[in-house]
């Protein structure tokens, strides 16, 4: 009498037969192990690709969807456990009124914040950077600075100006306020001509953006968790103070 294959025995057929998860991970990520970090008083958040406001982006757009963010903000604010907070910035941009409300919550954080621009921290990106208490920029990062750009159907051009002229005085104020720039150097890289293909504007990079007062200092990973970690510290020491 031939024995009836058992559902255990099925189910080590269909294990054999589908990739490990070792090999599922292989798969989606190039690698076999997920570092996993460490409880930690820092939070780290990333804004990569397009600022995506009220307006939704095509799937194939890689965006950060400041609806997002904002949540996670109040979170960071509110989270006794989280004493600061680390910007990672990889952004070409995108919504003016998006960046700058996401730009409006980091400056109000009372915990202390560090950003550090990586690849680029393009356009709306640049409002963003300089929100934090300290900046941080690689060497090899571009940050391009230009005036407010609009696309689409215009209905009333000299209203539309107006509207657009106040907007870009609403981010060369954020940013002169929140960074060591002059208004005047601001608004020289903004209009100036011949730097960009077909497009009035600047490109800086790494230590051109320090020298110009936009961006605090040159550094990366390293330099930006030592700065945050001694801002935690000094916080604690005053509230001790304080107390005492």
């Amino acid at each position: 009498m031939e024995k009836e294959p058992s559902k255990k025995d099925d189910q080590n057929q269909g294990d054999q037969s589908n990739p490990s998860s070792l090999v599922q991970k292989i798969q989606q990520l190039g690698q076999s192990n997920v570092p996993q970090a460490p409880d930690s008083n820092v939070h780290v958040l990333s804004i990569i690709g397009q600022v995506e406001g009220h307006v939704q982006l095509p799937p194939q757009n890689k965006t950060t969807k400041y609806e997002h963010l904002l949540p996670q903000l109040i979170a960071i604010e509110q989270n006794p456990k989280i004493e600061g907070l680390v910007v990672l910035l990889n952004t070409v941009g995108g919504d003016v009124e998006a960046g700058l409300a996401l730009s409006e919550m980091i400056a109000s954080i009372s915990k202390p914040t560090v950003s550090i621009v990586l690849g680029g921290g393009h356009s709306i990106g640049v409002p963003i950077a300089v929100a934090t208490d300290y900046s941080f920029v690689v060497p090899t990062a571009t940050m391009t600075i230009h005036p407010i750009r609009l696309t689409g159907l215009v209905i009333g051009v000299p209203q539309t100006f107006e509207y657009m002229d106040k907007m870009q005085d609403r981010v060369i104020n954020f940013v002169t306020q929140h960074s060591n720039i002059k208004e005047e150097k601001f608004k020289e890289l903004m209009f100036a001509k011949g730097n960009l293909t077909r497009d009035i504007g600047t490109n800086v990079i790494g230590d051109d953006a320090v020298e110009n007062g936009l961006i605090d200092a040159v550094g990366g990973v390293n330099e930006a968790m030592k700065k945050v970690n001694e801002m935690i510290k000094n916080n604690k020491q005053s509230e001790d103070q304080v107390i005492q």
